[in-house]
C-alpha cells in the first residue's frame, strides 16, 4: 500500500488473462497425450467431442459475467495519485501461484478422462484458456474505446489472486492508457509503445 491512503491496484485484463496460457498449454499437452489412448469411445469420437467441448467452453468462459464487468466499467472512478499500480508480472505470478493445485488437478483429470473419451478433457482445458484470452481481448477493446485502463483493488481479489468481477469488488479504477507495463487487454506492452 502507498502512503496517504492509496491502494494497491491490479490490471483487470491482466488478472483475467493470467490463466489463459497455462490452461491452453496444459490442455494441448493433455489432448496430445489423450490422442495416444484409444479410450472407450475411440479416437475419432473423442476428438470430435473434444472439438465441440472446446468451442462451447471458449464461448461460455468468454461470455460469463460480462454484464457484471460492464456494470463495473460504467461505474469506474479515476485512480488517485497515491494508488500503487501492480506490475503485470506480479499479478500473473499471484494468479498462477494461487491456482497451481487447481491447474494440476485439472490436468490430471483431463489425462484420466482420456481413457474414456480421448483428447476431450484436454480440449476442454484448452477451451477455458481460449475463453479467458477472448474475455481479456474484449476488455482490451473496452479500454481502447474508453481510452482508459481498468484496475481493481488487490485486496478485493480472492485469496488466489483472481475473480476481478467477484462479489467483493465494489468498483474499478481507471488510469490513462500509458500507465503500467501492460497494453490494453493485458498483454505485455511492446517497448516501442513506451517511447
Amino acid at each position: 500500500m502507498a502512503r496517504g491512503g492509496g491502494q494497491g491496484l491490479a490490471r483487470v485484463a491482466v488478472v483475467v488473462r493470467a490463466g489463459s496460457a497455462p490452461l491452453w498449454w496444459l490442455g494441448v499437452i493433455a489432448a496430445g497425450i489423450g490422442v495416444l489412448v484409444p479410450g472407450l469411445t475411440g479416437r475419432r469420437i473423442g476428438v470430435l467431442a473434444g472439438a465441440a467441448l472446446f468451442i462451447v467452453t471458449a464461448v461460455v468462459v468468454a461470455g460469463v459475467r460480462r454484464k457484471r464487468y460492464a456494470a463495473l466499467i460504467r461505474s469506474a472512478a479515476r485512480a488517485g495519485k497515491h494508488d500503487v499500480l501492480q506490475d503485470r508480472a506480479v499479478a500473473v505470478r499471484n494468479w498462477r501461484r494461487g491456482h497451481r493445485w487447481w491447474l494440476l488437478l485439472a490436468f490430471l483429470a483431463a489425462l484420466g478422462g482420456a481413457f474414456a473419451i480421448p483428447a476431450a478433457g484436454g480440449m476442454l482445458l484448452a477451451g477455458c484458456g481460449a475463453g479467458l484470452r477472448l474475455k481479456a481481448a474484449w476488455l482490451g477493446r473496452r479500454e481502447r474505446a474508453e481510452n482508459a485502463l481498468l484496475w481493481v483493488r488487490v485486496d478485493w481479489l480472492d485469496g488466489r489472486g483472481g475473480r476481478p468481477a467477484g462479489k467483493a469488488v465494489k468498483g474499478y479504477r481507471t488510469t490513462g492508457v500509458a500507465a503500467g507495463d501492460a497494453a490494453p487487454g493485458g498483454a505485455r506492452r511492446r517497448t516501442a509503445a513506451l517511447v
